[in-house]
């Protein structure tokens, strides 16, 4: 017959489990440690990096794309505040809340054309065409920084992907996935048809109809019957060229 452990024995097991919980927990404190000392010493080098290229960092966007990802690896965002160090060296708080004023300027002057829903490479036209005069070029990964800053302003302010386009969105209207699909469909040519909804989604005429109108009841779509073939056009400016088709000098932005 098997003999139970006695005391002693359940004592030595017990000894033993303290002491590889030991060893654990000191093992996680000597990577927690290295882990830090590592980040510290990346953040140093990422600060004397800055000051080495804060020129282009101002003035490039693409190498400003760069020096946020860089950012991002090591938990640094130099746009969380207006003040401390990355403001007072780079300034580029100021310049993305600057980039953010524009954009909700812009986003308002368009909305009786759009409805509130602007082509995100439209918006970036617009935006570069209003800063002609300005040191600091403007890119699209700028334009999405400064909406992201936007959020807290809680009035919709948002970037939505329909088909392989972008689209920055200025009001709080929910699109459901029939109007995605449609907003894709009128990629192509900018507008889209009933029966041509019919036809490409393989809907019913009821289903079409249903969906373009919340749209255009939304202010996203623009209806043309001035076609000798009677089909009524629902334009979308969100995915056409605004500026082309509207003026950019009409919009006083």
């Amino acid at each position: 017959m098997r003999r139970r452990p006695g005391i002693g024995g359940l004592q030595t097991a017990a000894a033993a489990r303290d002491q590889y919980r030991l060893l654990g927990e000191n093992v996680a404190k000597i990577r927690t440690d290295l882990m830090t000392e590592q980040l510290a010493t990346f953040r140093s080098q990422l600060e004397e990096f800055a000051r080495k290229h804060k020129n282009d960092i101002r003035k490039n966007p693409a190498f400003r794309s760069q020096f946020h990802e860089m950012c991002a690896k090591v938990g640094v965002d130099p746009l969380a505040s207006n003040k401390g160090f990355w403001a007072e060296l780079l300034g580029i708080g100021d310049f993305y809340y600057e980039l953010g004023v524009q954009i909700v300027d812009i986003c308002l002057a368009t909305r009786p054309h759009n409805g509130g829903l602007i082509n995100l490479q439209e918006l970036c036209n617009l935006l570069c065409q209003r800063r002609k005069s300005a040191r600091e070029a403007v890119s699209e990964d700028d334009c999405l920084r400064a909406i992201s800053k936007l959020k807290v302003l809680g009035s919709g302010f948002e970037v939505i992907s329909v088909g392989k386009k972008k689209l920055v969105r200025s009001v709080p209207t929910e699109l459901n996935k029939d109007h995605n699909e449609i907003l894709e469909l009128a990629q192509a040519q900018g507008f889209v048809t009933v029966e041509e909804v019919e036809r490409r989604l393989t809907w019913s005429s009821g289903r079409a109809i249903d969906a373009l109108e919340t749209l255009l009841k939304e202010g996203l779509a623009m209806i043309d019957d001035g076609h000798r073939d009677g089909k009524r056009r629902y334009w979308f400016p969100c995915v056409s060229s605004l500026s082309s088709s509207v003026g950019v000098d009409s919009l006083k932005i």
